[in-house]
């Protein structure tokens, strides 16, 4: 499913994939401030690709999620040989934990580890252990092995961790997808400073490859 917008524009034009129609959508005022570049952005980890790339790829999603899991194992490699390593498009990730607190503690951990320069480290260790939805493999005993196999410094990852250094800034960023219309993971913004097209689901290449040219 994709819905393309306009940013900063009262009203939002929406295309669905898979439907010949477009529509117009009355939109709060709150929603559509939020709808702009540096809003979008706030509260991400580092961006992957250059930083100066003309299209950017948001992604909201939660590190138990099965569909996350089958985007970051299908299609994200794709999307960076092709796009971002390239310098065509950037990416970057926003924290919405659907799955509860154990999706909770993992998205502060990622933070914890974005503190000694390998947040993208550790979220790809997590993906790439997952273990299913709501089946207890993130724990904090799990959390720290991920840190040690990234070499951190795990005095420090466990302190910031034990202290939910970055709960505020996990649930900031859930509301706040909650407050652009965002319901399920992996969503996915991809914009330009005028356009936006939104994405849902574990998407093959070929739908992100359609909504960057709606973009372009």
């Amino acid at each position: 499913m994709k819905n393309v917008y306009f940013l900063a524009i009262p009203v939002i034009i929406g295309l669905i994939i898979g439907f010949s129609f477009i529509s117009n959508e009355d939109n709060s005022d709150q929603k559509s401030n939020l709808l702009n570049k540096e809003k979008l952005l706030e509260n991400t980890p580092p961006i992957i690709g250059d930083v100066d790339a003309k299209i950017t790829i948001l992604e909201f999603g939660d590190y138990q999620c099965t569909f996350c899991y089958k985007f970051h194992q299908q299609t994200l490699e794709k999307i960076k040989e092709s796009y971002i390593d390239t310098g065509k498009v950037n990416y970057t990730y926003k924290d919405f934990p659907l799955n509860g607190l154990d999706s909770i503690l993992a998205a502060e951990a990622s933070f914890c580890a974005n503190e000694q320069g390998k947040y993208w480290e550790y979220h790809d260790t997590i993906f790439n252990n997952w273990a299913g939805e709501r089946t207890g493999w993130i724990t904090s005993n799990s959390l720290l092995d991920f840190a040690e196999q990234n070499k951190l410094n795990v005095n420090e990852f466990t302190e910031c961790v034990n202290n939910h250094k970055y709960t505020q800034k996990v649930i900031e960023n859930q509301k706040f997808a909650e407050n652009i219309g965002i319901n399920a993971t992996p969503s996915f913004l991809i914009f330009n400073d005028e356009k936006l097209v939104r994405v849902i689901g574990a998407q093959p290449i070929e739908k992100f490859v359609d909504a960057i040219q709606q973009i372009n």
